[in-house]
């Protein structure tokens, strides 16, 4: 990716300029295909927010919450930051990652030509085992 792409050390995030590679699409697609983390997105929209406040203004439970950001935050859709609230609590802070990524027909498959192996070593290990 270009450095005029938003990146961060274990995500990714595509910009509208560019074509995303195969891992990466899948990346953004599987974290944003799921309905509680496309909520997660739209309720970090208005702002940042930390995990307790934005988990009571979801209907999550705290865990559950930390799961989902996780999985965005991996695929560069937000990120997160501790700091330290004035009485000493550590807080972990989540705010919306800049990100545009078009997805049109062209995109899928010039990105489908980039894809990794994995699915394919993860089969063949598993006929492996099975034999």
């Amino acid at each position: 990716m270009s450095d005029s792409s938003y990146t961060q050390e274990r995500g990714v995030a595509v910009s509208a300029i560019e074509t995303p590679t195969g891992d990466e699409l899948l990346k953004i697609l599987t974290a944003l295909g799921n309905p509680h983390r496309m909520r997660i997105v739209a309720a970090l929209t208005q702002g940042r927010n930390y995990v307790s406040r934005l988990a009571r203004e979801i209907g999550m439970s705290r865990p559950l919450l930390h799961m989902h950001l996780q999985r965005l935050e991996a695929a560069g859709l937000v990120v997160g930051s501790l700091e330290l609230s004035d009485s000493g609590k550590a807080m972990k802070f989540f705010e919306v990652a800049p990100f545009a990524c078009a997805l049109t027909p062209q995109a899928v498959a010039e990105a489908a030509g980039t894809l990794t192996d994995q699915d394919q070593d993860e089969n063949q290990h598993g006929k492996a085992r099975t034999q």
